[in-house]
């Protein structure tokens, strides 16, 4: 069990351009490189569909990622955009093609809502492409406004899918 100053986060990595596969897996381990981050886990890789921006991008590949830390959700989200950055990252689209995405989805318990940071991820139940690596590594995980598990968001989203 981690000390309490630490959290349990859980972050949503993806990527459609260059090497994804390869961008993921630098992208994790620029993460594990963050002083106050540990790792705790690292889904498996889901090939998964473009949704909203442009036409005819790319197939995307995503995954999931827990790590422990004691830095801040604001500490962190500007840690994980350093690593965008460094790795290529332009960010000219609105869910537009991209080199790297790491998306702090679940931090904790928190709720925030600022013009820089929303946790939980406001469209987390929404997405299959979230919600299937993270119901790999991290399925007990509690969305802290709607109170239910990412296996219970998961199993949720796929019953309306199939309305």
């Amino acid at each position: 069990m981690p000390p309490a100053s630490y959290h349990i986060v859980l972050l949503a990595f993806g990527a459609n351009l260059g090497d994804p596969r390869s961008q993921i897996l630098e992208a994790w381990g620029h993460v594990l490189e963050i002083p106050g981050v540990k790792g705790q886990g690292l889904s498996s890789l889901y090939a998964t569909m473009p949704i909203g921006g442009p036409k005819n991008q790319p197939i995307f590949l995503n995954c999931a990622g827990i790590i422990q830390t004691d830095l801040s959700p604001l500490q962190l989200l500007a840690k994980t955009q350093a690593i965008e950055t460094k790795m290529g990252r332009i960010r000219e689209e609105h869910w537009g093609p991209r080199v790297i995405d790491i998306d702090i989805i679940l931090f904790g318990n928190a709720v925030i809502n600022s013009s820089e940071l929303t946790i939980p991820h406001p469209l987390m139940h929404e997405r299959s492409f979230v919600l299937d690596p993270a119901a790999e590594i991290a399925s007990e995980m509690v969305h802290p406004l709607l109170r239910k598990s990412v296996a219970e968001l998961r199993k949720m989203l796929y019953e309306k899918i199939r309305r």
